[in-house]
């Protein structure tokens, strides 16, 4: 067993580490050899490159592209789905490829259809570094709950990459590798968050692409390989837009040394006075705080993974006040820009 728990957190003790730690070998170590197998140098950008990549932020830009996704996003209801056609037009407008993942579950309240929504940029390209995030919002009976850090914020940091990198990605130097956006549908739970009322878009794609082939080749010879396996990296965003979020590497994720580009990224733009003057966001080294979320079922097949999520939570999660009035633009630009300058560092993008 792992003790996680849906979006609570546990500072273990010394037995719970070692036990924390023989429970997530396996998921790990096949995170890291799929790391591994992938040798992969991140390009240095200048400082000059890295200014004009963090000046795209734009947060009246940005606040056009969330305003649409600020309501109430309970799967099944109109708005939900004009909420995931929304979605789905601007990603087409930056010019992404998109799919539908449409499936039916059972849940508490009966069967239920979702649709995670997957936008490739450069489909037939092997590789892929994906951005993820959910967009259902909580069904909480009597309220309105809007879910801005949950995840409506994520959303549209997600919708702001593809915006403002789109036009650049047909120059990306790693042309192997290119940028996936997965919108996922149906992660928070209808009643109390279990194994089976919790996360069915990540738990569907995930099962999915265990079982999709596609062709590629290796030189001259012919392979098929797992659609999963096509994942360099699978970064997840959730719970953020509010004030003074942490956000460290989580144990066990595979992806430790990758994840401390972010810190050096933001104090990199701190020297460079291209960033809000605000805490600190990321945090070096790793964390043993550990959540459920839309990642598990891709853990689990081995896909390494970037967790971006604030610890503790934001105190409005979950509540009516989880809504506009409780974010901080600042830190939203902040988090934009440094997750753009990562993107581009990755995929070797230069804004020349």
């Amino acid at each position: 067993m792992v003790i996680i728990t849906s979006k609570i957190f546990h500072r273990p003790s010394l037995s719970v580490v070692s036990l924390l730690f023989s429970v997530s070998c396996f998921a790990n170590a096949a995170a890291q050899w799929r790391t591994n197998q992938r040798s992969h140098t991140l390009t240095q950008l200048t400082d000059d490159e890295v200014r004009k990549l963090s000046a795209l932020t734009n947060i009246s830009t940005f606040k056009q592209l969330l305003q649409p996704i600020l309501v109430p996003r309970v799967v099944e209801t109109p708005q939900h789905k004009q909420v995931a056609l929304y979605l789905k037009r601007k990603v087409e407008e930056y010019g992404f490829q998109t799919e539908w993942d449409r499936f039916a579950d059972n849940t508490p309240y009966g069967p239920k259809t979702f649709r995670n929504l997957i936008a490739t940029f450069d489909p037939l390209a092997p590789r892929r570094l994906v951005l993820a995030c959910h967009y259902d919002s909580k069904l909480m009976p009597g309220q309105v709950f809007i879910g801005a850090t949950d995840s409506a914020v994520p959303c549209a940091i997600m919708l702001d990459i593809a915006r403002t990198l789109g036009p650049l990605l047909y120059y990306r130097s790693n042309k192997h590798i290119t940028l996936q956006l997965i919108f996922l549908d149906g992660e928070e739970a209808f009643v109390n968050w279990s194994e089976k009322d919790s996360v069915y878009g990540a738990r569907n794609l995930a099962e999915v692409w265990s079982r999709k082939w596609y062709p590629s080749t290796d030189g001259s010879a012919f392979e098929l390989s797992k659609e999963i396996d096509r994942i360099d990296v699978f970064v997840l965003l959730d719970l953020l837009g509010a004030k003074n979020p942490k956000i460290a590497s989580t144990f066990g994720h595979g992806t430790t040394e990758l994840f401390q580009e972010l810190p050096k990224i933001e104090n990199r733009l701190k020297n460079l006075s291209s960033l809000k003057r605000i805490p600190q966001i990321f945090y070096p080294g790793t964390s043993y705080n550990a959540v459920e979320d839309d990642h598990i079922p891709f853990m689990k097949k081995g896909v390494p993974i970037m967790h971006l999520i604030t610890v503790p939570f934001p105190s409005v999660w979950h509540t009516q006040q989880d809504n506009e009035s409780a974010l901080d633009y600042n830190t939203i630009e902040n988090i934009d820009s440094i997750l753009r300058v990562f993107v581009a560092e990755y995929l070797g993008i230069r804004p020349n």
